[in-house]
């Protein structure tokens, strides 16, 4: 098994790319060692020193590392345990698998047809980019223009993610939906 790595805008994330299938659809948040309980693979990668946070996409893993641990000590621990988890054939996920993770509130009324113009371009034009860079975005809601969302995987903590949200995100939500003025992180 060969895995892939691809550094990540944010310096103490990488991506690894088994070459296999990690989700059968959407993503998965591990931001701590405790919220990895339902998933074997997640488990085995916080078992390496100094890692705390795990993301998965449909074809990816990424992983976040505290500050004082050298990607250099870190990684080939990482892949072995990728490598292992693969080779053991467990399953990535007990019971469910990833979220769908296209947004938790629902809007009826007359934000309803903004809110789904928010969640389209979204999904078509920011989700794929992101995931790009190993990460992930939520909708989380839509109040008096101001649209709310949450950053997961590589683009949690990343220096670059508030440049991101206000110049690339609400850039074009903006542009596109002119009832947005604004675009806010959220913690999850």
């Amino acid at each position: 098994m060969f895995i892939q790595t691809e550094s990540t805008p944010n310096p103490a994330t990488l991506k690894f790319l088994p070459g296999k299938e990690v989700l059968e659809a959407g993503t998965a948040d591990f931001p701590t060692a405790d919220a990895a309980g339902k998933s074997p693979l997640a488990s085995r990668i916080f078992g390496v020193d100094g890692v705390t946070g795990v993301f998965f996409g449909t074809d990816f893993v990424t992983v976040t590392k505290a500050d004082s641990v050298a990607w250099d000590h870190a990684k080939p621990a990482i892949l072995g345990a990728i490598m292992e988890h693969y080779q053991s054939g467990a399953p990535v996920m007990e019971g469910e698998a990833g979220s769908a993770a296209v947004g938790h509130a629902e809007h009826t009324g007359e934000d309803g047809a903004i809110v789904e113009q928010i969640k389209e371009l979204l999904d078509t034009r920011v989700r794929p980019a992101v995931a790009q860079d190993g990460g992930d975005i939520t909708f989380h809601g839509f109040d008096r223009g101001i649209v709310y969302l949450h950053m997961q995987g590589a683009c949690a903590g990343c220096p670059s993610s508030t440049l991101t949200l206000k110049m690339g995100i609400e850039n074009l939500l903006r542009h596109y939906i002119p009832e947005v003025v604004e675009v806010r992180p959220v913690a999850a």
